[in-house]
């Protein structure tokens, strides 16, 4: 059988087509029904016309319209929210309708309706997400580590280990894999039976046997109304109107439709069912459309007309089996708008042409020149694109040392205006996924012009402070550079290097050293480097960062099939945390340099503070729970954080799963222009309690720090060799206008998102493909909500939150209650023996129990089940803690 290759360039389906209609393709379906009039009649429209520009515009200085960003919840695709713009419960869209064809990510404006038809929560609802469905947006100045810079190639060892990336150098933007599991308690702190047809996507249907408390009717009455909404106007379509799914026949084989097109259902079930032309189909679907059954194709939405519950879509191409990691990775790429095309020959033509390339002499006069400094890098073993390396030496006396920060000078390579430079701005980011990275820039700069690999003079932009062993700054300067790496660290040989301070680590343990230099000077280095970083690291909590460690995978691959062999959590240690205080300290520098040179033209970065309505769930929680927790500052959480727990298996398990609920209510952390906002509180960086921060470390991969380069040049003036800590008089300001610097910050915020959600998904379809292949897989798991008929758990083995339903399990029953505030649910287990009794086990938030993850028939689903007890050794985990829990309950029952 012979599948045609539908392509289409991925960077055309970021966008629908502004002109479709019915040209090229036949009346469309929307315009044929209409016109039977013999059996239908007329028509009628099943979605609003949209507002005019004008009425909008006047609607949102009135404050009657209100924007926002459109997040469709994946597990109930007829729910929908938008922001509130006071921080307060989002704002609910009930249904497709409602929706008037905006989908998940758009801009959207909407009209709140009247109160009377606000979403009622019932006190004592399962229905948890009445805030919506994140997917997952934790700022990476919260948590993670610098995982990500590794290509990934497949040909230095049989058994490739990929480690999990972050995305980001200075661990500002790391988020490990969280799925779309909401917190009971976060969201919402009420549980009980779902309204009929309200139930979880998915969730089996068992009958009720649930029970609940009554609770006191003033808190029925505040916490009964969520404001809802309609859209009336999509100001962005950010979506990219590409999906991935599987093509059907027309059920109605008589009818007109049924000899014109085909049915394409998505994946993604936020996204419409899409009728697309039989033209596009495949010349034997029609015929044989089962041959089809498992083939994943790519199809865009072109057209939407207000009289069709179906879209108008064309068919892009076919992609191969579903639940293979090649075209599953592909329809990932493509949904989220990732070019991850071949660059043009106008690009290419950009690069240096004569090769190998050599820095012109002229450059050694417009730079420091520190090649005879004992600079390395310290990376992810397998990294080919190395952006930033490391100096440290001591000065005269030897509590004082010289620190650089040393950066890819990659500004230098890239002309603004020139095609490579629209192609990196177009991209905005490097996309790292496990197997692959989609890069930024063509691989020549990547992994050979800019990356600092040893042993090569290399251009830089750097940052060089004089500092106490203490970590007190004395001075600072900033200035392009020349460095010479001696070699090429790994973060294990670092991290041997700290853990063996007076010993010396062999020969053949270590990579390349250049000659001018010796493995003790660079065991020196690191040390000093280690002792500085934990002196900045403790005075960065003293002054209130909050940093928010979740869990991240990392897998080893099969050389030869790329599939997954194992997974591991990834360890975060102190060789990490090493690099990531420097790389925080010159952003940080960075960032005050440049603003104060061009206040009005800076690209900052800021991070919110947390969702209002959320935190003060979250803080209701806590309170129920028993948990001293003190949300007033990003300072006061992380203290608690670190102080409310012990080291214990199940303390640390519960550390876990409350890191896990208090990364729901924070804000993304956005890239914005200083002359857009005008109160210099809202440029304050929530999560590092900054008053001004950017990103500079990463050009490579981020375009964002390429433009912040061009900044920093600009501010040393027209020598830019480099400058103190005071900005020079005879700055240079950049052409750019304020409004044009935040249009590429929005640019930036919104491929830096997709991103991550790439990243995600990618880490969650090997994670699928590992279950697949090697399962069923066994762990721990703690329990994070409790619902009337399910529960959730984070997988602690493995850093994956599931749902467990109760009537997937062997119960004779099932029962919930709450117990005080403190839902319960109490299974009772069917004997597998009929002589023995039936056994009763009770679920509540932070029971450590035992689950298994099994594959389901589904491509790449897979299931949580729980363990019977007394199949393992889980009652014995819980230890004295968690027993004392049990009894309180016991005590209030």
């Amino acid at each position: 059988m012979s599948h045609p290759d539908f392509r289409l360039n991925p960077g055309s389906l970021r966008g629908v087509s502004s002109v479709v209609g019915p040209r090229g393709v036949g009346a469309s379906p929307g315009d044929k029904k209409s016109k039977n009039k013999s059996t239908r009649g007329k028509k009628k429209s099943i979605f609003e016309n949209y507002m005019s520009k004008e009425d909008v515009s006047e609607g949102l200085k009135k404050g009657t319209l209100i924007q926002g960003v459109l997040r469709i919840n994946p597990k109930k695709f007829h729910e929908a929210f938008i922001p509130s713009p006071d921080g307060d419960r989002d704002i609910f869209i009930d249904g497709v309708v409602a929706r008037n064809r905006a989908l998940n990510g758009d801009l959207v404006v909407v009209k709140l309706l009247p109160e009377e038809q606000w979403k009622v929560i019932k006190p004592e609802s399962s229905d948890k997400e009445t805030e919506g469905a994140y997917e997952s947006d934790l700022p990476e100045e919260l948590c993670g580590s610098r995982l990500q810079q590794s290509s990934k190639g497949h040909n230095d060892s049989p058994d490739v280990i990929v480690e999990a990336h972050g995305d980001d150098s200075d661990s500002e933007d790391g988020h490990g894999n969280t799925p779309d599991v909401l917190v009971d308690g976060v969201r919402k702190l009420a549980v009980c039976v779902p309204e009929k047809g309200q139930e979880d996507a998915g969730a089996p249907v068992t009958k009720d046997k649930s029970t609940s408390m009554p609770q006191d009717t003033s808190t029925v009455l505040e916490k009964s109304l969520q404001r809802s909404a309609k859209v009336v106007y999509i100001v962005e379509k950010k979506h990219s109107r590409a999906a991935t799914g599987f093509l059907k026949l027309l059920t109605d084989k008589n009818s007109e439709l049924f000899r014109k097109y085909a049915l394409f259902s998505p994946v993604d079930h936020r996204v419409p069912r899409i009728y697309v032309p039989l033209k596009d189909c495949p010349r034997e679907f029609v015929t044989r459309p089962k041959d089809y059954a498992n083939t994943l194709f790519i199809c865009r939405i072109v057209d939407w007309k207000e009289d069709s519950n179906f879209a108008l879509g064309q068919l892009a191409k076919s992609l191969g089996q579903a639940g293979e990691i090649e075209p599953e990775t592909e329809g990932i790429l493509t949904e989220y708008g990732v070019d991850f095309s071949d660059f043009s020959s106008e690009v290419l033509e950009c690069l240096p042409q004569s090769l190998p390339w050599t820095i012109p002499p002229e450059e050694f006069s417009k730079r420091r020149d520190l090649r005879k400094d004992c600079t390395f890098t310290i990376d992810p073993p397998t990294a080919r694109d190395l952006d930033d390396a490391l100096s440290c030496k001591p000065l005269a006396d030897d509590n004082i040392f010289e620190v650089g920060v040393h950066i890819a000078d990659v500004s230098y390579f890239v002309p603004e205006g020139s095609e490579l430079d629209k192609v990196a701005a177009q991209r905005a980011t490097s996309v790292y996924l496990v197997q692959k990275v989609v890069p930024m820039l063509p691989r020549m700069l990547c992994e050979e012009l800019c990356s600092l690999n040893p042993m090569t003079d290399k251009l830089t932009f750097s940052v060089i402070w004089t500092l106490t062993s203490e970590g007190k700054i004395l001075g600072e300067w900033f200035g392009r550079t020349i460095i010479r790496s001696c070699t090429k660290l790994s973060y294990e040989h670092a991290q041997s290097m700290i853990e063996n301070p007076t010993q010396r680590i062999p020969e053949e343990e270590l990579p390349a050293i250049s000659p001018e230099h010796t493995s003790e000077e660079v065991h020196q280095a690191v040390l000093s480097l280690h002792r500085i970083a934990k002196e900045l690291r403790k005075q960065r909590f003293l002054d209130g960062a909050l940093r928010l460690d979740q869990l991240k995978l990392a897998f080893t691959l099969d050389h030869e099939t790329g599939l997954p062999q194992g997974c591991y959590v990834y360890e975060y240690r102190d060789s990490n945390k090493l690099v990531e205080e420097f790389m925080l300290l010159a952003n940080m520098a960075v960032a005050h340099r440049i603003y104060h040179s061009f206040p009005e033209r800076a690209l900052l970065r800021r991070h919110p503070p947390p969702q209002t309505k959320m935190l003060n769930d979250l803080m209701e929680f806590c309170d129920q729970m028993g948990l001293p927790m003190d949300f007033s500052s990003a300072g006061a959480l992380n203290k608690s954080l670190t102080k409310i727990f012990g080291d214990d298996k199940y303390s640390l398990a519960r550390k876990e799963v409350l890191t896990n609920m208090c990364s729901r209510p924070m804000q993304m952390a956005l890239y914005f222009c200083s002359g857009v906002l005008r109160d210099e509180v809202q440029f304050q960086h929530y999560a590092l309690n900054v008053p001004l921060y950017t990103h500079f470390t990463s050009p490579i991969r981020r375009f964002a720090d390429i433009v912040v380069h061009r900044l920093l040049a600009a501010s040393l003036g027209k020598g830019m060799r480099g400058s103190g800590a005071q900005p020079p008089g005879h700055s240079t300001p950049p052409d750019a206008e304020p409004g044009v610097v935040q249009k590429r910050a929005d640019h930036c915020n919104d491929r830096r998102m997709a991103s991550k959600r790439v990243q995600e998904l990618s880490t969650g379809l090997f994670f699928a493909v590992l279950v697949r292949e090697s399962g069923p897989l066994e762990s721990e798991a703690m329990v994070l909500g409790v619902l009337n008929q399910a529960f959730d758990v984070l997988v602690l083995r493995y850093g994956v939150q599931k749902r467990i339903y109760c009537n997937a399990l062997p119960l004779r029953s099932h029962h919930f209650q709450r117990l005080g505030k403190k839902p319960v649910l109490t299974l009772t287990w069917e004997p597998e023996d009929t002589e023995q009794e039936p056994v009763q086990q009770v679920i509540t938030i932070f029971s450590l129990v035992e689950v298994v993850l099994q594959a389901e028939a589904t491509a790449l689903k897979y299931c949580a089940l729980l363990k019977r007890p007394g199949t393992g050794d889980q009652l014995d985990l819980q230890d004295e803690e968690e027993r004392d829990c049990d009894r309180d309950l016991e005590r209030e029952d």
